[in-house]
């Protein structure tokens, strides 16, 4: 079930916050009702893989326990046993099918298992909570607690990776508040107005051009302006339909009393590729730091070599994490030599114009995407071509201009807002409460939302949306 769609947004959503708070005077019955609601969320797209979510509740709740109870080898036999588990279960179907192909095997019934959604994010919180229970960073619960942490279904299928200490007492103790509520509706909204009007008109683009520079030379010439629109298409695409999964994700947690930790902060504007990956999906960041790289020793090792080894381990692991492609695979690598040669050499910091440091970190990140997106290396190959002029394509693009021209609104409020344009102007407004400025706003906010949410769902009901990318991650 997505978020932006009408059985969501009229069906799904307005019946479990109405039962929700219905149920104010248990906690008890509330935290059921998530649990039940969060598994339907679930089944609606995934019918028969809802019994593999109860199965990495009960296996990790089981786990779990066996972990903090065992000492010794025994507990640590329990940790082994729990990490093979869960790796082999999202391995089988999400990259079984991608070796046998690479070994010529098509034909078996695994070569092609349907992907369940989200599974690469409930499975590394199911993994971060038996981990933290080993560590002893939070205490085993019972497999009702576990499972609302797992399946809770704003974060279900795209993130955040939430992890179960920041959120164990929130399950118990957590506390509503009409504020809550009204800055989680808030959050949303701009949320699904991100993915609905801006994310999907930079996908209508981004998809055309890349699918011509598949088709070939021959047949459609994609020449460099076109090919370089479709590249920032493509960047500003995969941002705002992430970052508004995670906004809608996060305001509908808050709406029940949760609070999520944020999960992108206008990472366009990172003056390193360091930084960027400070900025972006932050939640994937800081799981792979705390159960990849730092048990590894981090950067904390007297022999460099073992760095770069953690290293080379995080970012081959973040680019199979995204999918089962070679495509994925050289974009991590692709990361870890600019990371690496940033540690070694700091180009980045000696540079002394902001505006130098901004733009060789977009390039940067602008040719990681097409490596993302492309159908394969060869594909991506050839899009760079393109990006180059190398293609016999030319430079100049009529369709290109006829796109821009078209899109132009759009393009511009996508560049304007993966800037912390609106973040500033509501810190400006906040310091000065009795600004007239501060004044309107407070007035003609609520109605902005409104307005949004209304345009939002009239663009939903003409059918013009797309899934979200990472849901096949």
């Amino acid at each position: 079930m997505l978020f932006s769609s009408i059985v969501f947004l009229f069906y799904f959503l307005p019946i479990v916050f109405l039962l929700y708070y219905a149920l104010s005077f248990s906690r008890m019955l509330q935290n059921i009702l998530l649990l039940l609601a969060s598994l339907v969320f679930y089944a609606w797209g995934e019918p028969k893989y809802v019994f593999l979510m109860i199965g990495s509740i009960l296996l990790n709740s089981g786990m779990g326990w066996l972990v903090q109870r065992w000492k010794g080898k025994k507990q640590k036999a329990a940790l082994a046993v729990t990490i093979v588990l869960n790796v082999a279960v999202l391995f089988v179907f999400k990259y079984l099918g991608f070796v046998l192909k690479n070994f010529g095997i098509t034909d078996t019934p695994v070569s092609n298992l349907p992907l369940p959604i989200g599974i690469s994010f409930f499975t590394f919180q199911a993994l971060s909570y038996v981990v933290d229970v080993y560590w002893g960073r939070t205490k085993a619960e019972n497999p009702f607690y576990v499972g609302l942490y797992i399946s809770f279904f704003p974060q279900l299928i795209a993130g955040p990776i939430i992890q179960y200490n920041t959120v164990s007492d929130q399950i118990r103790n957590r506390k509503s508040s009409f504020d809550k509520i009204a800055i989680g509706l808030s959050r949303f909204t701009v949320g699904l107005g991100k993915k609905v009007l801006l994310s999907n008109c930079f996908a209508a683009i981004a998809d055309n051009v890349f699918q011509w520079s598949a088709i070939g030379t021959d047949k459609v010439p994609v020449p460099a302006m076109l090919a370089w629109l479709g590249s920032i298409a493509y960047t500003l695409q995969i941002y705002f339909d992430f970052s508004a999964y995670s906004d809608m994700a996060i305001g509908l947690a808050l709406c029940f009393g949760f609070k999520f930790g944020e999960n992108f902060n206008y990472p366009y504007i990172a003056e390193s590729v360091s930084d960027f990956w400070k900025r972006w999906h932050i939640s994937l960041t800081d799981w792979f730091r705390e159960y990849v790289y730092f048990p590894l020793g981090g950067s904390r090792v007297n022999n460099q070599d073992y760095m770069v080894r953690n290293m080379f381990l995080v970012w081959l692991l973040t680019g199979i994490w995204h999918g089962a492609n070679w495509t994925f695979i050289f974009w991590g690598l692709y990361y870890f030599v600019f990371q690496l040669a940033e540690r070694f050499f700091e180009y980045p910091k000696k540079m002394k114009s902001s505006f130098l440091k901004h733009f060789y970190t977009l390039m940067v990140v602008n040719a990681g995407w097409v490596v993302f997106r492309a159908d394969d290396l060869y594909q991506a190959g050839r899009f760079f071509l393109n990006m180059m002029g190398l293609n016999s394509n030319g430079f100049y693009s009529d369709t290109a201009v006829m796109l821009i021209r078209e899109n132009w609104v759009f393009l511009l409020a996508g560049i304007i807002f993966s800037m912390p344009v609106a973040r500033n102007m509501n810190e400006m407004l906040y310091k000065k409460p009795e600004s007239v400025a501060n004044k309107v706003c407070t007035v003609l906010y609520p109605v902005g939302m409104l307005l949004l949410l209304i345009i939002s769902v009239s663009y939903l009901a003409s059918g013009t949306y797309n899934p979200f990318i990472y849901f096949n991650f």
